[in-house]
């Protein structure tokens, strides 16, 4: 304990706390190495959320929530992809409206859906590690979905580096006029980036409605998908450092709710806005510092391909 805090609860507590962002970044990531900028995150986040909770609550099986979660999400990043890649639409404008359009469906469809608690996620269980002190509460009493977030980190990093998918994802960010010159196909590329995307973005969703919460309230998402768009820049589109900006965010919230439980004598509005703005400001200021010598953002990013071209 120090200072009231109880640390070993606080970094237990953080890792479930950025599993959302962190889910929804590393599908970011991917959709912006495509060369997409997807502004939607965070209606895909919320259409997951409520999707999730739905389906949740009809079957009782939170595995068929999450996994409806991840449709959702994907079914909305699919109208993206059609508006943007093939009608050739604003990206930046069209990820506005699918934002907003996401959290005004969600609020009409979660109107049926108020008060009512979800089926229960278990947490897995690693017999006696689960009883090591200290290190049993931090790694071993989690649920499957914040390990699940941890091998999908690793499975996108490696995805990116160490394969043949990857390196076309790449080539079609950095410039698809070029990938298209050698054949691949940019369009269809981009659609699976982004049909990733939502589904991690969808997925990150249903564990707020889920286990962050559990309920569903309207507009729950509270700027989540906005943070995990800051995530992937300060993360320079690297997989590993968007682990780390997802966890100083939850470390953040988490830090948020163990001052409130001490009973310190801070503002209960200060606290609510302090992990977004003070996440911004250290994204911020990590992005200017390692400015040179870092990878950039790709080069087609956010610019429409034209096959004619």
């Amino acid at each position: 304990m120090i200072g009231g805090i109880d640390i070993i609860a606080l970094i237990a507590t953080l890792m479930a706390a950025s599993t959302p962002v962190l889910l929804a970044a590393t599908g970011e990531l991917i959709a912006e190495k495509s060369g997409v900028l997807n502004l939607g995150v965070e209606g895909m986040m919320i259409m997951g959320a409520v999707g999730g909770f739905a389906a949740a609550v009809a079957t009782g099986n939170p595995v068929l929530g999450f996994v409806a979660g991840a449709f959702a999400g994907a079914a909305l990043a699919m109208i993206f992809a059609l508006l943007t890649q093939v009608f050739l639409s604003n990206q930046v404008a069209t990820g506005l409206a699918l934002t907003l359009f996401g959290l005004g469906l969600s609020a009409l469809i979660g109107k049926g859906y108020e008060g009512i608690r979800p089926p229960p996620t278990a947490k897995l269980d690693f017999g006696p590690l689960s009883d090591i002190p200290g290190l049993g509460q931090i790694f071993f009493r989690h649920d499957w979905v914040v390990y699940l977030s941890l091998l999908l980190v690793a499975a996108t990093w490696y995805f990116l580096r160490k394969t043949r998918g990857g390196l076309i994802l790449r080539a079609v960010g950095e410039n698809h006029d070029a990938a298209h010159a050698l054949g691949y196909r940019v369009i269809a590329v981009r659609f699976a980036a982004l049909a990733f995307g939502g589904a991690m973005a969808g997925l990150g969703g249903a564990y707020l409605s889920l286990v962050r919460v559990p309920q569903w309230t309207e507009g729950m998402t509270a700027g989540a998908g906005w943070i995990a768009l800051a995530i992937v820049v300060f993360a320079s589109w690297r997989a590993e450092r968007v682990l780390i900006g997802a966890y100083l965010f939850g470390g953040i919230t988490a830090l948020q709710l163990q001052l409130q439980a001490a009973e310190y004598s801070i503002p209960v509005h200060l606290l609510s806005m302090a992990p977004y703005l003070i996440t911004i400001i250290v994204l911020v200021i990590l992005s200017a510092i390692h400015r040179h010598g870092v990878q950039a953002a790709p080069a087609s990013l956010g610019r429409s391909f034209h096959a004619s071209s």
